[in-house]
């Protein structure tokens, strides 16, 4: 019997990429998700960054199997020409069945309960501490405490922003908003704008925004030429002010490090007074007012302003600890520019991440990322699980020959700081000839 159905080729595909017309392919079918990316949970971005490619590997890791059902609403009636699946994706698919066949992302083990008396224990002593204590040390030690209280905070408020935490939604909110905004003064909106463009593009030079840090950090020279952010919609300036601070980068990163929450403060503000579309906007101001409201106060109660600055200061150097892990993962990781793409997605993802190796003892640390690698494969799987599939990770990689990468935290971070270094020395270098420039990019370029 003849084929009766309707086909489109890949360079047809590929025409339709743009806000008002936002195509995707799943399994060889073709989805109009144009007037559904106004809806998105998970926001615009991650559907015009697949517009117009396959996108089956990114839906399966991002979605329940309840999600499948309602691809038939967008279902346009064409099948997608010469539509084939690489013997990488074909693996990853399949791991992803067996994970689903065992309840591996059902089962969410206690973690979130644990952390949660954790949070609720560091609050306690801190406000303990301040209240009723007279000795600097013990104000100072306070501070560390809440740096702690943040760091742990921020685990929850990434894991609820990938999956359900706790029993069921309306308790996974709340516990998104006690952590992320309520807490710790960071917008969850902001957290889950960003971070799904940064999984969906996993070191992306113009697309994902965890590596767009100018004026402060570049990973790449190619950021020298002033390229234009996609996230952001702007053109990322490489000025004199810019190269000035780049090229010392590697000396100023750990600095810059202790201090990185104010610039959280100042995207979750600038994200919720603006005239974007943020779901549930009035909860994140309202939970961002609450932490605005009890964080000075605390501080205020301290008896002179000596000890409330080093209260500041401490609070937010212990949970820069956190930023420094986040850039761990992926600054010295391979990179590229242009949109991702759904075709290679496996491979983009091990390229793009480190793992940080540690004994089990010390997964509380690291909130789950020293196991980067198995995160941005799976992000709906729970931290508990990802120790348990890393050698079946490890062993696929293995198969297809593709990188995975892992240090220790010492490592990673001599790594990272020689990232900075190579990119500040060739800022440095800008006036000198072109043949010695290219030299310096042919050995040191990434990607």
């Amino acid at each position: 019997m003849a084929d009766s159905r309707r086909y489109i080729s890949q360079t047809e595909l590929q025409s339709h990429k743009k806000p008002g017309d936002l195509w995707i392919s799943i399994q060889g079918k073709i989805y109009d998700v144009t007037e559904w990316s106004l809806h998105h949970p998970g926001g615009p971005v991650p559907l015009l960054n697949l517009g117009g490619q396959d996108a089956t590997d990114a839906f399966l890791a991002y979605h329940p199997g309840i999600a499948w059902q309602y691809l038939d609403n967008f279902f346009t009636g064409y099948y997608l020409q010469d539509y084939s699946v690489s013997e990488v994706s074909k693996d990853y698919r399949k791991l992803a069945s067996e994970f689903s066949k065992m309840g591996l992302f059902e089962k969410k083990g206690h973690v979130t309960c644990i952390l949660l008396c954790i949070i609720a224990l560091l609050f306690s002593i801190s406000v303990y501490g301040v209240l009723f204590c007279d000795s600097p040390w013990v104000h100072l030690g306070c501070g560390g405490l809440m740096g702690f209280l943040w760091i742990q905070s921020g685990w929850i408020g990434h894991d609820s922003g990938h999956y359900v935490v706790m029993t069921n939604q309306r308790i996974n909110r709340f516990a998104q908003l006690l952590s992320g905004n309520c807490l710790a003064g960071i917008s969850m909106g902001w957290w889950k704008w960003t971070h799904n463009a940064h999984h969906i593009a996993c070191n992306s030079l113009d697309f994902d925004p965890d590596l767009q840090h100018m004026p402060f950090f570049t990973v790449s020279s190619k950021f020298f030429n002033s390229i234009t952010s996609a996230f952001y919609g702007r053109k990322m300036n490489f000025d004199s002010f810019t190269r000035f601070l780049v090229s010392y980068q590697h000396w100023t990163f750990y600095p810059v490090m202790c201090f990185a929450r104010i610039n959280l403060f100042a995207q979750s503000f600038l994200l919720l007074f603006s005239k974007r579309k943020v779901p549930n906007k009035g909860q994140e101001i309202l939970g961002i007012l609450v932490f605005w409201t009890w964080y000075p106060l605390l501080v205020s109660c301290l008896p002179n302003w000596y000890e409330r600055v080093m209260f500041v200061v401490a609070s937010f150097a212990v949970t820069g600890i956190q930023h420094v892990q986040f850039c761990l993962n992926h600054f010295s990781s391979s990179v590229y520019m242009g949109p991702p793409s759904g075709n290679n997605w496996f491979e983009k993802q091990t390229d793009g991440t480190l793992n940080i190796s540690c004994s089990s003892w010390m997964d509380w640390f690291y909130g789950g990322l020293q196991f980067q690698v198995e995160h941005h494969l799976f992000p709906r799987l729970p931290r508990c699980h990802l120790r348990k599939i890393s050698p079946l990770v490890k062993e696929l990689c293995k198969k297809h020959n593709l990188a995975y990468n892992c240090a220790s935290f010492w490592k990673a971070n001599s790594m990272t700081i020689e990232t900075l270094r190579s990119a500040a020395l060739q800022a440095r270098d800008l006036t000198n000839s072109v043949p010695k420039n290219l030299v310096w990019e042919a050995v040191n370029t990434h990607g």
